[in-house]
């Protein structure tokens, strides 16, 4: 992978102090190239730097993209200032190009950005601690507080109709008429799975249309994985890949947490006996994040937390099957049918919150 890209280069392009030492693959993300870059400064201190180069297949316009980064991270510096916090920790921090930029294009028309890399802290795949999930709530809901007063009309869509669960059925029901892989005669259960369920696809995005729901800046990829968390402490410190921070529902960033943190198991588990929704983990994530919004949710958003953890589970799921479908040509596939396997998954913790839908809204009423 390094060997594609002259990071010599590269690197001489942002404001990193100290000497080039190297640079090496980090993390699992789907969609970016992402690196661990390291510098010796004179002191003989290691300073490492998050480098990513942005997947424009999937966001077509970066540079609207970095402008949105770029104006709420300097937003929720100010903010997380204002109460004496740590902003070099509590959030990403740009370094900025030579030219004083968020981003730089390289001679190929790759975009290139970089932050602080956050030291003592991690993000986990899969929840291992309580704790743990109880904080990346907190975090979570703190996020959304903190920019609850930030014009969401200032935000640029990266990618349209990303949360429109309709929008995504109606993709999923194209590639299943075109079947270009001629692969869906394999998949007619999971298929008829999502048919099933298709009614429910567009609750959340009428409720919006007809204003009964408050657009709000969130996040829109709330993975567990997309907090840091302090190695000591456990605390969520850092909510981090803003791609995807849009105008969009709170719903939206409590269910996707849900679905992807509340599953003991891997989001690619191909043992389905070990997926499940678990109620203990929901129970923890939904404490924390209902704090951490400080009771700022509206009586409408609080009522419809659960369902929005089953929509935007069964939304992944087909988001997983069309890209099946389709040939796996949006995430990053590393086995055969992968892709399918990460569908299952997704169904299967759709199934699993149908059966536990009444301890969800109880749970949510405890805290609210």
């Amino acid at each position: 992978m390094t060997k594609n890209f002259n990071f010599n280069n590269i690197v001489m392009n942002f404001r990193f102090k100290g000497r080039f030492i190297e640079a090496k693959p980090y993390g699992l993300g789907h969609i970016n190239d992402t690196f661990l870059v390291s510098f010796m400064e004179e002191n003989s201190i290691v300073r490492r730097y998050i480098l990513q180069r942005i997947n424009t297949n999937i966001f077509k316009t970066p540079e609207k993209l970095m402008e949105n980064i770029k104006n709420v991270t300097e937003y929720l510096r100010e903010k997380i200032s204002a109460r004496g916090g740590d902003v070099e920790r509590e959030t990403l921090n740009l370094i900025k190009t030579l030219e004083g930029k968020s981003f730089y294009i390289s001679a190929e028309g790759d975009y290139w950005r970089s932050y602080i890399f956050i030291e003592g802290a991690q993000t986990y795949q899969v929840v291992e601690n309580l704790k743990h999930f109880y904080n990346a709530g907190k975090a979570l809901g703190n996020f959304e507080q903190l920019l609850v007063d930030f014009p969401a009309s200032k935000l640029h869509e990266t990618i349209p109709y990303f949360h429109d669960t309709h929008n995504r059925l109606e993709a999923f029901i194209e590639s299943v008429s075109k079947d270009v892989m001629n692969r869906a005669k394999e998949v007619q259960a999971e298929i008829d799975f999502v048919m099933a369920r298709a009614s429910e696809t567009s609750i959340l995005i009428d409720l919006l249309k007809e204003g009964k729901l408050t657009l709000r800046v969130t996040h829109n990829d709330t993975k567990f994985n997309n907090v840091m968390i302090d190695n000591i402490t456990g605390e969520g410190i850092c909510v981090i890949d803003l791609d995807t921070i849009m105008p969009g529902l709170s719903l939206y960033d409590f269910g996707d947490s849900i679905r992807s943190g509340a599953n003991p198991a891997e989001e690619d588990e191909v043992d389905l006996s070990k997926v499940t929704m678990d109620i203990q983990l929901f129970e923890h994530f939904t404490h924390g994040f209902l704090e951490g919004t400080k009771h700022s949710l509206t009586t409408l958003e609080l009522e419809y937390l659960p369902l929005s953890a089953k929509i935007m589970t069964l939304e992944c799921g087909i988001r997983f099957l069309t890209d099946h479908l389709n040939g796996d040509i949006y995430f990053k596939v590393h086995r055969e049918n992968h892709n399918l396997d990460r569908a299952r998954t997704q169904f299967k913790m759709v199934a699993d919150m149908e059966e536990k839908f009444d301890e969800m809204k109880r749970i949510v009423k405890k805290y609210s």
